[in-house]
């Protein structure tokens, strides 16, 4: 059946097949609205009470950093709402986000409240609203330009089933998220114990040795101290930005996490690259053994001696790296790494046994880390496919 100009979604629950088309309805006639306000921040007797004070930015969390007392409430506008009310971000960063209210609270200006009266959804509108959000910023906020209204809110037309067809969808994909949740508590807990594990295999400061060594180490020499310009070179790119090209034939290494790609090369082997200014200043690191181009405000280390494994000096480089060149700056933030933040760096080194079996154990867990990532994507793509099936295509 061709649905492309009616109500109808592609997917639809064998039980609805014969339950004709949606009916088109304006948010604001099955929902009851109210957005909330501010306690005056000089009032210090408003604050630090036990009702949560949900911000825009914390819609779809379980906790908020401010709690509002009874005082605080009762003297200003701030509303009241109920775990599973649908919440609304009208301006800010994630103006025209959606949530189900985790928790019980007191909501400000910046967000709208919107609960069901019979015959509707608030989970149901939540995803429907999610899968249109594009679309509504373009239409009704000037492509984003501008902020949502609690008026224009009520004002945005959206196909509506029955109850109970509203119901299975919400259930068919709040399972979905249940099983992406799920997923990312397990890519957390192997950040997490990744994390825990380069604490313990590598020496803290003032100490020669790690908390933990492999039982063939334990007796071991103490690792030496040495400076990355001991036992590598330090260069940057000839590249621009622009020099990138979709589907490149090699990698190409820029001032992001990001690898972009390029069509001719300008290095040849192992090496360790590191955003030299913007954003990733001391966070963004890539190991590779093989032909790529790079950025020329990325660092790139290379040509290890024989004695040392390049792996690990990638693994003791991204650990350390941005701690030191916080110690070594003035400001909060980082806007450009020196060439001596790195050449002067110190990096303590056990025998290459040693630094091969800690590269390999870290290895290993990127790889884990890496397919939970790829999997949370896939579950995200089936997500998004589904909620394209189950939902009548927007037509203007």
């Amino acid at each position: 059946m061709n649905n492309d100009k009616k109500n109808i979604p592609e997917l639809r629950f064998p039980e609805f097949e014969g339950d004709g088309e949606w009916i088109v309805k304006l948010i604001g006639e099955g929902f009851i609205s109210f957005s909330g306000g501010t306690p005056s921040t000089s009032e210090k007797d408003y604050y630090g009470g036990l009702i949560p004070f949900i911000r825009s930015a914390e819609i779809n969390r379980d906790q908020t950093e401010l709690f509002l007392t009874e005082k605080g409430l009762v003297s200003s506008s701030a509303k009241m709402v109920n775990k599973g009310d649908l919440l609304i971000a009208l301006y800010g960063a994630n103006s025209g986000d959606s949530a189900i209210s985790k928790i019980n609270g007191a909501i400000n200006q910046a967000i709208l409240c919107l609960q069901a009266k019979v015959d509707y959804s608030n989970v149901f509108t939540h995803y429907l609203w999610s899968y249109r959000k594009e679309w509504i910023v373009t239409k009704f906020i000037q492509g984003g330009q501008g902020n949502l209204s609690g008026e224009i809110v009520k004002s945005v037309p959206v196909p509506i089933p029955g109850l109970k067809e509203q119901q299975k969808i919400a259930s068919c994909l709040s399972s979905l998220d249940e099983v992406i949740a799920a997923h990312n508590q397990k890519l957390d807990l192997l950040k997490e114990h990744k994390k825990s594990l380069m604490q313990n295999l590598f020496p803290r400061e003032g100490e020669k040795v790690p908390r933990y060594r492999f039982p063939e180490f334990v007796k071991a020499q103490e690792w030496q101290r040495k400076t990355i310009e001991q036992i590598a070179k330090v260069t940057t790119g000839n590249k621009n930005t622009q020099d990138k090209v979709d589907n490149g034939l090699y990698p190409f290494f820029v001032r992001s996490q990001t690898v972009e790609r390029i069509n001719s090369y300008s290095f040849e082997g192992e090496a360790i690259l590191t955003t030299g200014d913007g954003v990733g200043v001391g966070k963004n690191f890539h190991y590779i053994n093989g032909k790529f181009g790079f950025h020329q405000r990325v660092y790139c280390i290379y040509d290890f001696p024989e004695e040392v494994c390049g792996q690990f000096v990638f693994m003791y480089f991204s650990q350390h790296f941005y701690e030191r060149v916080m110690r070594m700056n003035a400001k909060n933030s980082v806007d450009s790494v020196r060439r001596a933040m790195i050449t002067d760096m110190p990096i303590f080194l056990p025998g290459k046994g040693e630094q091969e079996k800690i590269a390999s154990c870290l290895l290993f867990l990127d790889e884990l880390i890496t397919a939970q990532t790829e999997k949370i994507e896939q579950l995200i793509q089936h997500k998004k496919g589904l909620m394209q099936g189950l939902f009548p295509k927007m037509n203007d």
